[in-house]
């Protein structure tokens, strides 16, 4: 007989066990609703054509793809059975006691995509290709802020004024390049710009203790102000020598570029994209890999021990947040000379606060954000896409997917997460 066995039922570990037990469950409840649903939605509603084309290749790739033609209801219904046996699978381990592997809630997520994709596109045609590269790119400024805000909570410092430092970056961005014209300068000023807001963050929440999310949210409204005033004072009245940046070119990596499917998606992209690849690895890599890392994560965790050991609390604090804030501000560059090509009042639209959820959603760990940021980037395109497609799906609803997606994965799908054990206290050396 096993010990488990030899338990009374109310002993703590039975407790114990029952309540990580229920925990486990739930993902596995959450994947088999949405596998159900997804099978009644997309496998038994009328779909609006009998077959759904999906395009594999761009008019420029080197090996040419043909399109692919599948009959509508069908395909739903298998990709829909597919994602519930994954649920299943995920039952199963939660069952054995196994830990569910990560694969498995990524396998369910592409299989219920497609799925939501064949009923939703029924008989007309679209891109995939196109969808995937629109989804990394929209997820730059996730992604980026994201980033910034983890360098700084993992220090500690929580920061949510990354709204703020994307807005600044943005404009910081548009005026320098505008003035030199040249987009890659831009930026050089971008991060520039965050570094400012940084500093304030830094300069109230390290130095003189204040509350960490009534500053983060102060400074959000300060850099709306600021950069509105001096939009409605300066740029409208000089928009031809401050306010019309170029764009930065999409640059295809030679050789893989040329890859199918993988190429067009990953490898022709802007410089800021690849600057993303970049960032990602490094802080990973840093994080997670080296002294300065492991000194990082100890004064988010346990100040007083840090100090103990001669690690300087407060001070890594600065550095961490005026990093993060140049990260984040790199991330503004996108909205100007990423995407539109001018700066207009708000143009970050509340960008900040999702990049805060992706980090929150990527348990604070560069390549969890990534994730994140994508999921919700994806969103983001799916619903241009369907916009211009003009599915039977309402445009109200496709407006508010990428919100829908942010409150489901942080509330239904991760449940409650961790944060760094300091994060949001400040540190009084006794």
């Amino acid at each position: 007989m096993s010990a488990a066995t030899l338990e009374p039922t109310g002993s703590p570990a039975a407790t114990a066990r029952a309540a990580t037990g229920g925990k486990a469950w739930r993902l596995p409840i959450t994947l088999g609703v949405l596998g159900v649903l997804a099978l009644l939605l997309f496998g038994l509603l009328p779909a609006g054509g009998r077959d759904t084309t999906f395009g594999l290749s761009t008019s420029t790739d080197f090996v040419h793809l043909g399109p692919v033609t599948v009959p509508s209801k069908a395909t739903a219904a298998v990709l829909s059975v597919l994602a519930i046996l994954v649920a299943a699978y995920a039952g199963w381990c939660v069952s054995r006691a196994r830990r569910i592997s990560r694969w498995v809630p990524i396998v369910f997520a592409v299989l219920w995509v497609l799925a939501f994709l064949t009923w939703a596109v029924a008989g007309k045609s679209t891109s995939l290709v196109s969808l995937l590269a629109g989804s990394i790119f929209l997820a730059v400024p996730l992604a980026f802020g994201a980033l910034g805000g983890l360098i700084g909570e993992r220090a500690g410092v929580v920061n949510i004024a990354i709204e703020g430092q994307l807005l600044t970056g943005a404009f910081g961005a548009a005026v320098f390049a505008s003035i030199v014209s040249n987009a890659y300068l831009g930026l050089v000023a971008a991060p520039v710009a965050g570094l400012v807001i940084g500093a304030l963050l830094a300069l109230f929440t390290v130095k003189y203790h204040v509350n960490q999310i009534i500053v983060g949210v102060v400074l959000n409204v300060f850099a709306v102000g600021l950069t509105s005033f001096l939009y409605s004072s300066v740029l409208k009245e000089n928009a031809a020598t401050l306010n019309s940046p170029p764009r930065l070119p999409t640059l295809a990596i030679p050789v893989l570029g040329d890859i199918p499917v993988i190429g067009p998606v990953l490898f022709r992209q802007t410089l800021l994209v690849y600057l993303l690849y970049v960032a990602i690895v490094v802080v990973a890599i840093a994080l997670f890999r080296t002294r300065w890392g492991l000194r990082v994560r100890a004064v988010g965790e346990y100040p007083a021990a840090a100090d103990t050991v001669g690690i300087d609390v407060n001070r890594t604090r600065w550095g961490n947040v005026l990093l993060g804030s140049m990260v984040a501000g790199l991330g503004g560059a996108f909205f100007t000379v990423g995407s539109v090509g001018a700066f207009s009042q708000e143009m970050t639209a509340g960008k900040g606060y999702i990049a805060l959820a992706a980090m929150i959603l990527g348990r604070w760990s560069p390549w969890g954000a990534l994730g994140a940021a994508l999921l919700f980037g994806f969103s983001d395109k799916l619903q241009q896409v369907l916009g211009v497609l003009g599915t039977a799906i309402p445009n109200q609803f496709m407006l508010m997917l990428p919100y829908v997606v942010t409150i489901f994965a942080v509330a239904g799908l991760v449940g409650r997460v961790r944060a760094p054990a300091a994060d949001g206290e400040p540190y009084v050396k006794e």
